[in-house]
This record gives structure tokens, C-alpha cells and sequence, in this order.
């Protein structure tokens, strides 16, 4: 293709692509350029109704701005009003299954761990992705051929990615953030286009017109700027007199930057923190208005000398010639104000460098060559337009003045000199890299027109995808989706809407920030973390309907905070999932946080929650009552859970398989369902030995046992889940799983214990071992017969207990004092004896009159589940404005009595939740 017809743009099509016909939704086209053009005029009609515009979340921009953008009917900047046809026809074309199929999976239960090695993960930068290759492990475990896979958070579009690089799936991704549906839109539809092979030619015909604002003459030479260094320049808090960053704090012989230095002036060691920023007023072409802003000098340039780079650190006396080479007026570029209270200012202080505006964030040279580019694209017919957009997008942050120099890197090897800043914030270090844009755009070229030449990211499954609220899906016909795999915004971690400011400025369509579930930090009225769970909530119960019975989602969750963790489990349990296992995956790179905070996840956990089938949905309407339908809830739920979990050649304890475990879910079903459950712990013990195999202390139903045993039988061993005691019920936990494998007397056992208390909770009482054990074990007394638990233990480890019968005096002397776990048969007396001690407990914090600042919360679990069994709503919420505010964010027992009180309390009263 020649350039000059490229740059007209009219003529960009070739013959060839103008005749390849191109059959979309049932309607045959001539060439992809008419189908285009012929959704768009429906999308355009679609938008001048005021009530498509009412949709949860719809992107804030104009009808011009939102149709340049789109690319329909398989991607619009707003809610895509064909994903229910795509749909439609996909169920049409799915393969059929064999007769008497029935879809049925166990979770995914092995721990996952996928680099970042796919060249697709790093085309385009976003703040957080899953690599590909890990969602790949879960499509495979999940889905059939055909199915339609939904991420409703999507990012980036690794989900689509993974589905069609290998997979003849069917994806939906949708994002709140048009930033990210159009980086999705990128990955998995227009990268693929065979016209992307024509860029280089494109943007040759850019380079050759701007490559002037990159060249300086040096000594009668011109040379190529491949990026320059820029330097903050502050004033000494000693002696007033200005001084630049890089000469003042950077040693030169070690090659690394002090955080303390001697002002060149009065030579008084001062700091960067302890100094003010120099500033000057220039004046602004575009707003014809004098601006204050932060002074900075060029330190340090790198040009292009053939295949080599060639390194100059500026002298002082030459600072003036290369800021006159990059001090170039642009007049068309985004200039939106940012305000100060948000998230991403890394410096509550931000204001002492004047940057208060999108456009600061950029040297006058870069603004120039991206807003020419994006220009230059509107000249462009169809998919170049896009092509050139997509890549402006890429490029973007990679250009600006957040990009740092990493000096060790610099002076000593190791890789590109470039550091990305701190990732989750706008920061701009003191030492910025301006990088040349036209070499940015080249080298991105390159990697994209490498990537998806290669043929398995051309793959033979669809994306669709959606710019809109996961709040409102109401696009997607009520079971029609086959799986979900999701990674959605956590608590605080990330504010999308703030980082992705910046970029959605450029593209000219806006995030509406009103459904983003984040928690903010720092803006007056921020949503907090009730907001969010009500949001995270209608996230849920959205996904919940779409889902097709007896179907999964997969929620990818990272954040540190067990009140976070505790509101994504109980707005998945409010929405009707029920958890059936949490399992790890390692991105084998940590985030910011996650590598500077001690208390940081260091691998993302991934929930795995399923959508009970419609048949035991409709059995349980008749059974709730009756304690038919505690086992049938139970049988159900065991068919989702894992059989095995490995590690190496040993088998893993799977927690949710303990009896305590299934107990709180079946308690949490019935509380959400509104249903008082119809038998107490003790009968739940008793019930559930009767009707499973227990093996190692976790439950079964027939078949999976038979499994259970021949995979136990190869493995050898198991190897029990390690615990962190924080609080009495951690506490018991760790007691249980110690004593069943070794029954103890106490001498052994407390100097055991004491090691597990340095983690204790502060608002927890710390009950002494003796009570512990007293009040939930059994200790021989050396009458009767030996117990089993203890016999087996002793005849397994010493031969001369072998073979003795359990009333023998000499194993009975050996058994004498040893705690050993109860049997369900003796458990329920114990167990009374506990409930009543704790309800003894919990009618003391009922009549305190102050906050209580240390209590018993098994106490307090006991006795919301009382109050909630006799409806009394109101006392639950009275004795919670008593605990201390993150009790009940932390305690995911307590968290569901509490929402489910305000809820229906409030709904008694006509008020919204």
C-alpha cells in the first residue's frame, strides 16, 4: 500500500479488502468496512434514546466521540445492545453433546502458577492482569467447545485472549472503564486484523512529517533524541538558593542517588523532603492563560548512533540548548483538572509542584507528537483510525513524565534503564525519561505485529465486548452464560477510574465512577466499605442470574484486609454462590503493596463458587423446613466440592470438607434463604456421620470416598493445612488438627500452643489452654476402655502396644491423661455444655453499657445465631454498634448476621438497605 494513500485516508482500503464479503449476525456485507458503517448508524440511532443513556454506568462522552470509538456490533464505548443475539446464535452453533449429557464439574482445585511470558500479556499496559496462560488451566476445567465464557471486570481481555488463543470458546468481556473495554477491544478483535500488517507504513508517513522534533545539532551534527532525562529542581531550606536534583544528590562513583547531600551552595546536608520546588509562570497557548508550573533542566540525553545508543550528560552551560529543543507548543491535547483528594496522589502535598491538570503530566514536546498523532488518525479510514488510537493508548503513560530513570540500571547494567514509577498512583519521580514518541510507537508496532502474526492468537472463538456496569447486565438474557471468570476491582487497591484518567482523556469517553466498587481513602463522601459490598453484591447477584444452573464462577481476589476478603464472601454468599473451594495462583510478580508491606498477600487467591442447580433449588422450596433438607443441601453441596488435592505426591486436607466447615455454610444457606434451620450442631454432628464416610476428618459421599481411598493409597501421606491462630475459634481449629493425629497429655501440648498466640487478636479474650480443652476435647482417664482415636495412635507408633485389647492395663497406663478429639456421639454433650457457657457470656455484653473493647466473639457468634433464630433483628444491631467498628467487617460469621439484621430490619421499617 502506497503512504500517500495511507495519509489521505480515502483511499486507505485496498480493491482486495473492499470485496472480502463479511456475513455478521445473519447479514451478509461486501467488506468489513460497510459492516461497520452500517451498526454504527443503528448505534447512533440507539443513542439518541434517553433511555439507553439511563443505563447503570454508562460512559461519560458525547454520541460523536462514543461512535468513533466503537466498532460495532462486536465492541461499543457503551453498553453493546447485540451481546443477546451473539448469544442467541452461539447456543445455535454450539456442537451438540451426547445423549443424556448433564454438565457437572468439581472445582478447580490445584494451586495455579503461570509467568508472564506471553508476549500478548505485555502489548498493552494496565494496572493489573492475570497472565493468559492460568485462565487457560480454568477454561479447560470449566467449559466444552462452544460455551460462552463471561468476564464481566475484564481489563484487559486476558480472559478473551486465553479463550481464543487455543479454544473454540465464545467470550463476553465487559469493563465499566472505556479505557479498558478498548484495550480489550485491541487484544481480541482489531489486533487480529490482517490490515495490521500495513502500520509500519502508516506510521512511517507520522515519522517522517515530526521526526524534526526529536533531531539537535550537536557540533554541526544532527542527532536522533532517543529520551531525555529530566531533573526537579528545588531550593536549599538552608541558604535559598535553587539547585538541581541530579547534581546535587546523585554520586556519581557509586552510581546511586542519596537521600541525604550537601547543598552546592552553602554545602549544609539537606534533603529532597526538607526542600521547596522551584517554579516559574508560563504562559499557555492553549488557554491563552499564565500558568504556574514546577521548573526542570534536561540532565541527560541518549541518542541514536547506528546500532549503538550514545549516553551525554549535559553540562550546566548547554541545559538551555536542549530545552529549547523540547519547549514546543501543542495546542490540541486533553487538559482536564484533576482534584487533589483523589486516591492516586502518592503526596498529600501534590499541589507544591502545580500540577493540578492532565496535560502536566507531559513534557510540551510529547503532548505535540501524541495529540498530532491522534489527529493524524482522523484522516484514517477504518480499522487504520483505530489501529493508531490503540497504539496512542499503549504508548501513552510509557511517554510521559511518570516513566523514572532507574539509576542503579544506569550506571551498572542489568537491563532498560526505566523504572514504572509507583504502580496504583500518578508519580513523578525527581529524575523523569522523556521518551522520543516516535520510537515509542515503532518498537509497539513491532511487538503487536510479532505477536499476532503468530497463529494462536487468531484462534476460532469470538469476543464480544461491552462498555457498561456489571451492575446492570440486563443485555444478557437471564442462564444463558456457561462460565465466569472474573478479577474484579478489591477494596482499595486500585481506583480504575483515577488511573484510568489520564488515558480516557485521549480517547475523549469517560468512566462513570458512580458503580465502581472501590473504596476510597481519601475523598469526602468516598465510598466505604459497606458501599462496596452492596455493590460487589449487585455484582454478584447479576452474575448469579445469568449463570445457567449448576454452572461456576471463578473470582480472582488480592487484597489484604480480612474485612475486604470477608465482603466479597458474604456479597458472593447474599447473591446465591456458595463457595466451594480457595485456591492460590502466583503471578510470579508482586504489585507495589504486595512487595513492600509485611502483611501483603504475596499470591492471589482464587475463589471457585457455584450456582446450585435448579433441581435442588426446587426440592428446597418443600424440604427447608424439614431436616430432609439439611441433607440434601449437604449432599448437594459435596458433589461440588474437590475429592483430592495434591501437593507434589501428597495429598492436601481440604478444609471445606470438615465438619465445621460444612456446618457454617449449611447455617449461612439457611440465614440467606430466611429459613430457621431445623437442627442444632450437635444433630448436624451426629447426622453427618451417620450419612457419610469421614476419612481423615472430612466427609465424603460414597463414590468420592472409593476415590478418596485409591488416591490415598498411591499418595501415602497427608499433609494437613497449616493454621494461624488469632482467636478461639483458630485456636480449637489447631487443637483439633493437632490431637487428631497425636492425642497428647498437657505438658506436651502447651509448650506447643504458646508458640501459636503471638498472632492473637486484640479484642479477643485469651481463654487459658486448660478451659480450651476442657470445653471442646476429651481427656482418658485411665478407666474403661482405651478410646479408639488414642488406641490407634498407640498401637500404630509402638510395637508393644500392638495387638492389646482396649481394656489391657498397660496401654490404658500409656492412654492415661492423653485429650484426644471426641467422637460425634460424645461431641453433642460437650458441645451443649459450651453453647450454654457461651450464651451465659453473651447475656453480659447484652446488658453492658459501654463499647466492649475485649469479648469472647464465639461468644458473640453463639449469640447472634440465637437472636436470629427468635428474629430479633434489632438486638443484633444494638449489640453490634457495641463491638468495635472492625469486629464485624472482620468476621465473615458475624458479618452475615449483621447484613441480614440491617437488611430485614430496615425492610420492616420501609427503609433502603
Amino acid at each position: 500500500m502506497k503512504q500517500q494513500e495511507l495519509l489521505d485516508g480515502s483511499s486507505a482500503l485496498t480493491e482486495n479488502q473492499k470485496n472480502q464479503q463479511v456475513i455478521c449476525l445473519g447479514k451478509a456485507f461486501s467488506c468489513d468496512a460497510e459492516r461497520r458503517a452500517y451498526f454504527t448508524k443503528l448505534l447512533a440511532e440507539k443513542l439518541k434514546d434517553p433511555e439507553f443513556r439511563k443505563i447503570e454506568g454508562f460512559p461519560i462522552g458525547n454520541d460523536e466521540d462514543i461512535l468513533n470509538l466503537s466498532d460495532p456490533p462486536y465492541y461499543t464505548a457503551c453498553p453493546n445492545p447485540w451481546v443477546a443475539d451473539f448469544i442467541a446464535q452461539w447456543e445455535d452453533e454450539k456442537p451438540a453433546q451426547p445423549e443424556g449429557y448433564h454438565y457437572h464439574r468439581e472445582p478447580f482445585a490445584a494451586d495455579v502458577s503461570e509467568g508472564k511470558n506471553d508476549p500478548i500479556y505485555n502489548a498493552h499496559p494496565y494496572h493489573t492482569k492475570v497472565p493468559p496462560n492460568a485462565i487457560l488451566n480454568y477454561i479447560d476445567h470449566y467449559t466444552n467447545p462452544g460455551d460462552v465464557i463471561l468476564d464481566f471486570t475484564c481489563g484487559t481481555g486476558m480472559v478473551g485472549v486465553a479463550s481464543n488463543s487455543k479454544k473454540d470458546r465464545n467470550v463476553i468481556l465487559c469493563d465499566l472503564s472505556p479505557v479498558a473495554s478498548w484495550i480489550s477491544y485491541g487484544t481480541n478483535i482489531l489486533l487480529k486484523k490482517n490490515e495490521i500488517h500495513d502500520l509500519n507504513g502508516i506510521l512511517n508517513v507520522f515519522n517522517e512529517k515530526f521526526s524534526d522534533l526529536y533531531k539537535v545539532n550537536v557540533d554541526g551534527v544532527d542527532k536522533t533524541v532517543l529520551y531525555t532525562v529530566w531533573s526537579d529542581v528545588f531550593v536549599c531550606s538552608n541558604c535559598n538558593s535553587s539547585y538541581t536534583y541530579w547534581d546535587a544528590a546523585l554520586d556519581t562513583e557509586i552510581g546511586n542517588i542519596q537521600d541525604t547531600y550537601s547543598c552546592p551552595s552553602c554545602k549544609s546536608v539537606i534533603s529532597k523532603r526538607d526542600s521547596a520546588v522551584v517554579k516559574k509562570t508560563v504562559f499557555n497557548q492553549k488557554n491563552q492563560k499564565n500558568e504556574e508550573c514546577a521548573v526542570r533542566e534536561p540532565v541527560l540525553v541518549v541518542f541514536q548512533n547506528g546500532s549503538r545508543n550514545e549516553r551525554y550528560i549535559i553540562p550546566k552551560d548547554e541545559r538551555e540548548l536542549y530545552l529549547k529543543f523540547s519547549d514546543v507548543d501543542a495546542k490540541e491535547y486533553p487538559d482536564e483538572r484533576i482534584d487533589l483528594d483523589y486516591d492516586i496522589w502518592w503526596d498529600r502535598d501534590y499541589s507544591k509542584y502545580s500540577i493540578f491538570t492532565i496535560d502536566k503530566f507531559f513534557t510540551k514536546r510529547a503532548l505535540l507528537a501524541l495529540s498530532e498523532l491522534k489527529k493524524y488518525s482522523k484522516t484514517l479510514e477504518y480499522p487504520y483510525n483505530h489501529l493508531l488510537m490503540w497504539l496512542l493508548t499503549a504508548v501513552m503513560r510509557d511517554c510521559s513524565l511518570m516513566t523514572g530513570l532507574d539509576i542503579k540500571k544506569y550506571f551498572h547494567g542489568g537491563g532498560g534503564p526505566f523504572s514504572g514509577g509507583v504502580k496504583g498512583t500518578f508519580f513523578i519521580p525527581s529524575l523523569s525519561v522523556e521518551k522520543n514518541v516516535l520510537f515509542a510507537l515503532s518498537n509497539r508496532v513491532k511487538s503487536v505485529v510479532g505477536i499476532f502474526s503468530d497463529q494462536k492468537h487468531k484462534g476460532k472463538g469470538k469476543s464480544v465486548i461491552s462498555t457498561q456496569s456489571a451492575t446492570d447486565l440486563l443485555n444478557i438474557p437471564d442462564k444463558t452464560i456457561d462460565y465466569i471468570f472474573v478479577d474484579p476491582p478489591f477494596g482499595s487497591n486500585f481506583i480504575y477510574s483515577e488511573l484510568n484518567m489520564i488515558s480516557e482523556a485521549w480517547l475523549s469517553v469517560k468512566t462513570n465512577e458512580k458503580e465502581e466498587a472501590v473504596i476510597h481513602r481519601r475523598r469526602k463522601k468516598a465510598k466505604k466499605l459497606n458501599e462496596y459490598q452492596i455493590l460487589m453484591q449487585s455484582l454478584f447477584t447479576e452474575a448469579y442470574r445469568v449463570l445457567k444452573p449448576g454452572h461456576w464462577m471463578t473470582v480472582e481476589f488480592s487484597n489484604t484486609k480480612a474485612s475486604v476478603w470477608n465482603s466479597i464472601q458474604s456479597a458472593l454468599s447474599d447473591a446465591g454462590f456458595i463457595v466451594a473451594n480457595v485456591s492460590a495462583l502466583d503471578k510470579k510478580q508482586g504489585s507495589f503493596k504486595a512487595v513492600t508491606t509485611t502483611t501483603a498477600v504475596k499470591q492471589d487467591l482464587v475463589i471457585s463458587a457455584y450456582k446450585p442447580n435448579g433441581g435442588f433449588e426446587d426440592r428446597f422450596k418443600d424440604e427447608a423446613t424439614t431436616e430432609a433438607g439439611v441433607w440434601d443441601f449437604i449432599r448437594t453441596h459435596l458433589q461440588y466440592l474437590p475429592v483430592v488435592k495434591a501437593q507434589g505426591n501428597s495429598l492436601l486436607q481440604i478444609p471445606e470438607r470438615d465438619p465445621r466447615i460444612l456446618f457454617d455454610q449449611l447455617v449461612a444457606f439457611y440465614v440467606r434463604k430466611g429459613y430457621p434451620l431445623p437442627v442444632s450442631s450437635q444433630e448436624f454432628q451426629l447426622g453427618l456421620a451417620q450419612r457419610f464416610k469421614e476419612r481423615d476428618g472430612m466427609y465424603f459421599l460414597d463414590e468420592q470416598a472409593a476415590e478418596y481411598d485409591k488416591k490415598k493409597a498411591l499418595a501415602g501421606e497427608l499433609v494437613q493445612t497449616s493454621l494461624f491462630v488469632s482467636d478461639e475459634a483458630s485456636a480449637i481449629q489447631w487443637l483439633r488438627q493437632l490431637l487428631k493425629l497425636k492425642p497428647q497429655v498437657f505438658s506436651d501440648i502447651n509448650p506447643q500452643f504458646m508458640q501459636q498466640l503471638s498472632g492473637w487478636s486484640k479484642n479477643e479474650v485469651q481463654l487459658d489452654l486448660r478451659d480450651l480443652l476442657t470445653q471442646n476435647f476429651l481427656c482418658y482417664d485411665g478407666e474403661d476402655d482405651v478410646p479408639e482415636q488414642i488406641h490407634s495412635y498407640l498401637s500404630t507408633n509402638w510395637k508393644e502396644y500392638r495387638n492389646l485389647p482396649k481394656d489391657s492395663a498397660l496401654l490404658q497406663a500409656k492412654a492415661k491423661d492423653r485429650w484426644y478429639v471426641p467422637d460425634p456421639n460424645k461431641a453433642g454433650d460437650l458441645e451443649k455444655l459450651r453453647e450454654r457457657s457461651l450464651l451465659k457470656e453473651f447475656e453480659e455484653y447484652k446488658s453492658a453499657k459501654k463499647k466492649l473493647k475485649v469479648f469472647r466473639i464465639e461468644a458473640v457468634r453463639v449469640g447472634f445465631k440465637k437472636l436470629w433464630e427468635a428474629q430479633e433483628f434489632t438486638s443484633i444491631l444494638d449489640i453490634s454498634s457495641k463491638l468495635p467498628n472492625d469486629v464485624i467487617a472482620g468476621d465473615p460469621v458475624l458479618l452475615m448476621y449483621y447484613d441480614q439484621a440491617m437488611m430485614l430490619s430496615q425492610a420492616n421499617s420501609g427503609e433502603d438497605w
